[in-house]
């Protein structure tokens, strides 16, 4: 029975997603200059990426009539798995999550717990409250690089890379309001787009990318981080930015918006190794 659930469950984790988060907090250990304690280090991996799981599971939960019009692929909506069985495991996963952070340390175990309530309460409720469930979204990954540096006990290099993962992050939950606004009204939540208009929002991602971008170069310009961050920034990150910007203002509609939200997505990837690399 376990068996045949796996391809369904390994589906609703949003395998990328997870990866993202894996490799957000090893790039977060690697920056503090050692990956020391070892243990330490996949132990922080392995549960960032289950909370992640859990995290997307227990969403698609809470958003199953949503989804049946933004998202009539997933999962719960095809009828590959039930809601009590998504329920179900996505507690398994939070639960394994938060006992894998307790085996790091007290600290690591408190941001497990917060991030994790955070995500059901924006399940729940959040994410149906214009800008609230954003913020939410975006602090909560952006804590993956504050995790990393937790568990080697060395946060101080991983607050940079936090800070633009938020404003990364919280652009690209309103493209994906923006995409969702069908469904959304339907399921009457009221989110940002929805409250203050396309325009409003459209208005608020650029300017949060715009923020972003004014702030991408800096731990260059301080000496933070090398050359080879800016180059990489000045190839791969900006020229997104500026396609995304561009593309949402001219086609607002839900194939384009997201087209644009997964372009954002691989984006995360090229802006992982400016990170790593710089």
């Amino acid at each position: 029975m376990l068996f045949k659930l796996f391809p369904a469950v390994f589906e609703i984790s949003r395998p990328v997603n997870v990866l993202i988060a894996i490799l957000s907090i090893f790039v977060a250990v690697v920056i503090t200059g050692s990956v020391q304690p070892l243990f330490k280090v996949i132990s922080a991996c392995i549960s960032g990426g289950i909370i992640m799981a859990g995290s997307n599971t227990i969403n698609d939960y809470f958003d199953l009539d949503i989804d049946r019009v933004n998202r009539p692929e997933r999962p719960l909506v095809k009828g590959n798995l039930t809601p009590l069985q998504a329920l179900t495991i996505s507690w398994i996963e939070f639960g394994v999550g938060c006992l894998l952070a307790l085996l790091i340390n007290i600290s690591a175990f408190v941001i497990v717990l917060v991030v994790s309530g955070i995500i059901i309460l924006y399940s729940f409720k959040l994410k149906r409250m214009p800008l609230l469930g954003n913020l939410a979204v975006s602090f909560s990954t952006a804590m993956a690089f504050i995790y990393g540096g937790v568990a080697v006990d060395r946060i101080q290099e991983t607050f940079i890379p936090a800070v633009l993962a938020f404003f990364f992050h919280f652009g690209r939950e309103i493209i994906k309001d923006l995409q969702d606004r069908e469904g959304d009204s339907q399921g009457l939540a009221q989110t940002f787009p929805l409250v203050y208009g396309e325009i409003v929002a459209l208005k608020t991602t650029t300017a949060i990318f715009l923020v972003l971008g004014i702030i991408l170069p800096l731990p260059f310009l301080f000496d933070w981080y090398n050359g080879i961050y800016l180059l990489v920034t000045v190839v791969g990150i900006y020229p997104v930015l500026f396609y995304v910007t561009f593309s949402m203002w001219k086609n607002r509609s839900s194939k384009n918006l997201g087209f644009l939200s997964n372009l954002l997505k691989a984006d995360m990837l090229v802006g992982l190794l400016a990170i790593y690399l710089g």
